[in-house]
């Protein structure tokens, strides 16, 4: 991995303004972010055409959740993106898939990963079977359905705050 590009994040501050600061990111490291700083991150929510959502099993070298499932993909964002490039480039790197469409379902804040979460749902058709797993990010994937998804974010393997970060969706597919 060493020779790896290094990323470089712009900070925020609590009310989403870029300060002007740089962070360049090493493994775990988002932890020395000062406080009242945040990086940008995106995270997506991908619903197919036939309404089943994608599900990744992440890389066990990953320092947050290694080796976990999540009904997600996504990651930071790089300096200068804005929010709906980094989501459109986070998913097409860690999946393969462009989307038709995406929808942006909130903005939350972490004071513990220092994380200014833009989420999204990803709106995706075409060839389910035609992902591109990123190494080092991922390494399985898995089509559930709408009951196999609420399954998983009732599980003790689902991952909290990101089911957090979309409940109103999710209590809506209760709801149906």
């Amino acid at each position: 991995m060493s020779d790896t590009p290094q990323e470089i994040w712009d900070l925020y501050d609590r009310d989403g303004n870029r300060t002007g600061e740089k962070f360049v990111r090493g493994f775990g490291n988002f932890k020395n972010i000062k406080e009242g700083r945040y990086h940008l991150i995106v995270d997506l929510l991908v619903l197919h055409t036939d309404g089943t959502y994608l599900l990744t099993k992440r890389s066990d070298v990953k320092d947050v959740y290694p080796g976990y499932w999540e009904a997600s993909a996504g990651g930071s964002a790089l300096s200068g993106e804005e929010p709906l490039d980094a989501a459109t480039r986070e998913l097409y790197e860690e999946t393969g898939l462009k989307a038709d469409s995406l929808e942006l379902t909130g903005i939350s804040y972490s004071d513990k990963s220092h994380g200014m979460y833009y989420s999204y749902i990803a709106y995706v058709s075409g060839d389910k079977d035609r992902i591109v797993l990123q190494e080092g990010e991922t390494t399985d994937y898995k089509w559930v359905d709408r009951e196999g998804l609420l399954e998983y974010v009732d599980s003790d393997e689902a991952m909290t705050a990101h089911n957090n970060r979309y409940a109103s969706y999710i209590n809506a597919l209760r709801d149906l």
